[in-house]
């Protein structure tokens, strides 16, 4: 598997970790009076010290007499716009059970955050997952939503380490229910024999255990007249793709989808199939503006990009399927306008005229690398920060290793004997790609399928302008081919693949969740 690939679905590592989840809590009028929950005091938690020991391999798979449903339980409150809410995490294990045999598939490990006394028939419930494949849920859990959040000061470079970790003011804590489910080999979720972990690394089997972890989620809690969410990031949103389908056809309704950062048809995807780089462009120019290498300076990103959409159909698209078909080679003007719109050299635009993201990445900053996962993030070539290839994937990993190291065991009282699974590099080089009779997925006829079933369902797409891993360009073509559909909205950002590390990004992140989630259908 391609370095390239790698760096898109995951950042490398495993770390002695534990459990964490979350829960939300939105004003409903049956909760106490603020002085009251402000002054009462918290139920006494439930600590559990998980004895077994995981196994992470390709043929690893729990003993059925190994297996058990118990979970740590904490509680905590946090003050978000002057409201107090109250919430019970549980972190620990639910059995995904295949429908058909009634078989035990895989010990699944969660983290779940839910409202104290609120009514589980309207209160929504959202499941999250990262993607690699090979990747925990650590990523959003500590990035973006949960009530508490590393402060990364994203993209800057020279923040003191440790990165705080704080009352996180942007959480969806008051506006939903948060399950965060960890992928089998990742986490402390592994198969239960006779299956092994390898036996859910593919794209159909992995989204049907993610399908029956959340069945049985459902039912274990009562959960299932909850209006229901999936929220997805990365390799997590082809997987959303295909897992609402499955989930409509089994009769479980959604309410709502969320494609973070997506990479939904990978036969487009030029760092995939090898073809044009035209998609990539607009992100291109958004990096260049970023850096102030663009002429005339943009005034406004989004009219920018607006313009930059338009040149890739009007020009560089074009000319790029003439290079590539016939090795045409472009106009002096084009790449004059290439130079203008990106700052990047015309010589080099010469030599690699369509543009990969690794070389523009190189080439950019003379002397120095740009990130992919975030196009902001700059290092210079050779410092630590530059060494494995993306300086906007190193900034965070070890930050985010440290704090989750000290926050499960101490902050969420689940204590393991194993080692939490960050990211599961054998995963990612014994999947199975093929899906619907292509070698790569394409999931977008899933999610048309899913909403066919259900033309309630709402979809959100949420963009980074400095996304150089998963374009959000590219993603509006493979999202156009849904048809005009009154329940999707797109909406874009400036930041990278994690768009919540950005603080002001976050901040509007949260404002249209919380619409989207009062917009039901």
């Amino acid at each position: 598997m391609s370095i390239k690939r790698k760096i898109l679905f995951g950042i490398a590592g495993s770390v002695q970790l534990f459990a964490l989840a979350f829960s939300a809590n939105p004003a409903f009028s049956q909760e106490a009076p603020q002085s009251e929950l402000a002054a009462a005091r918290l139920p006494a938690d439930q600590p559990y010290n998980d004895k077994t020991l995981y196994g992470f391999g390709a043929g690893d798979g729990l003993a059925a007499a190994q297996v058990t449903e118990n979970a740590a339980i904490t509680h905590n409150r946090i003050t978000i716009n002057g409201r107090t809410i109250n919430y019970t995490a549980t972190a620990g294990h639910l059995t995904a059970t295949d429908p058909q045999t009634g078989k035990p598939e895989a010990s699944v490990f969660y983290v779940a955050y839910t409202a104290d006394k609120q009514h589980a028939g309207k209160r929504p419930v959202t499941f999250f997952y990262n993607g690699g494949p090979g990747s925990s849920s650590v990523w959003l859990h500590l990035g973006s939503f949960s009530p508490k959040r590393i402060v990364t000061g994203d993209p800057a470079t020279t923040e003191p380490l440790p990165f705080p970790f704080v009352d996180n003011k942007q959480s969806l804590i008051d506006t939903t229910d948060m399950v965060f489910i960890d992928a089998v080999g990742t986490g402390f979720s592994e198969a239960i024999s006779p299956n092994t972990n390898q036996t859910f690394w593919g794209v159909d089997a992995d989204a049907a255990v993610f399908r029956d972890f959340i069945t049985r989620y459902l039912n274990v809690n009562q959960r299932q007249a909850s209006p229901k969410y999936l929220y997805g990031e990365s390799y997590g949103t082809p997987r959303t793709d295909v897992l609402a389908n499955l989930l409509e056809i089994g009769g479980t309704k959604l309410t709502g989808v969320v494609l973070q950062s997506s990479v939904l048809n990978y036969n487009s995807n030029a760092d995939m199939n090898g073809g044009s780089y035209g998609p990539f462009f607009p992100g291109y120019a958004a990096v260049g503006a970023y850096f102030n290498l663009v002429t005339p300076p943009p005034a406004n990103l989004t009219a920018f990009s607006k313009q930059m959409r338009a040149f890739v159909v009007s020009s560089y698209e074009p000319a790029v399927d003439a290079f590539l078909a016939s090795n045409t080679p472009p106009s002096a003007n084009l790449l004059s306008q290439l130079f203008m719109n990106t700052g990047y050299p015309v010589a080099q635009w010469k030599a690699d005229f369509n543009l990969d993201e690794t070389t523009f990445r190189q080439n950019l900053i003379p002397g120095s690398l740009v990130g992919r996962y975030d196009g902001r993030v700059v290092a210079v070539n050779g410092s630590p920060l530059a060494a494995d290839g993306d300086p906007s994937s190193t900034l965070i990993t070890q930050p985010f290793t440290d704090r989750m190291n000290d926050y499960l065991p101490h902050g969420l009282k689940y204590t393991a004997v194993s080692t939490y699974n960050i990211e599961n590099g054998d995963t990612i080089q014994n999947w199975v790609w093929t899906h619907d009779g292509l070698y790569l997925p394409d999931t977008i006829p899933d999610l048309a399928a899913a909403i066919y079933q259900n033309p309630k369902l709402k979809v959100l797409s949420e963009n980074g302008y400095h996304d150089l891993a998963t374009p959000f360009y590219n993603t509006e073509l493979d999202l156009g081919r849904l048809g005009t559909i009154s329940n999707l909205k797109i909406t874009h950002y400036r930041g990278g693949h994690m768009i919540y590390l950005f603080d002001p990004s976050r901040l509007l992140m949260k404002g249209d969740l919380v619409r989207y989630y009062d917009s039901r259908s």
